[in-house]
């Protein structure tokens, strides 16, 4: 589906310049039609007090790769996504590394659209689950 998916892994990271995405060091490393893939390092920036990953953190990344995935895997390009819902299910701790955030449609409404949003460390261990409801609104002209 995506004939430069180099350029669009540039462009999307690009934008998330001088944003939260760019606070936490979320990167956009993989994208393909049914899904998109980001990742966040794990360290002293996104730890609770006791040394550990936030889950406020998780859920910043889940709805950030989910919100992405809709954007650009539905070719709103005349709408804007807004997340409108964000569950996360926190399964296993972390405190170094890389987690990946995998966000794939459960469903792709023109309006609304709900992504399952898996949350892993780098040996593929399901770190937490997450599900994000996103809106389509027609951009202001």
């Amino acid at each position: 589906m995506f004939d430069n998916k180099d350029k669009i892994l540039k462009e999307a990271n690009k934008i998330c310049e001088n944003t939260l995405m760019e606070t936490l060091n979320i990167e956009i490393v993989d994208i393909e039609e049914d899904y998109l893939i980001s990742r966040m390092p794990v360290n002293s920036r996104v730890y609770q007090p006791d040394g550990v990953l936030h889950g406020g953190a998780t859920a910043a990344l889940a709805e950030s790769v989910g919100s992405f995935a809709a954007h650009i895997l539905l070719d709103k390009k005349d709408f804007i996504i807004r997340g409108i819902e964000i569950t996360a299910n926190h399964i296993r701790s972390v405190k170094n590394g890389f987690i990946y955030a995998k966000a794939k449609f459960i469903h792709r409404g023109r309006t609304t659209q709900i992504l399952s949003i898996d949350v892993t460390d780098e040996s593929n261990n399901l770190i937490s689950y997450c599900k994000l409801t996103t809106i389509s609104l027609p951009k202001k002209k």
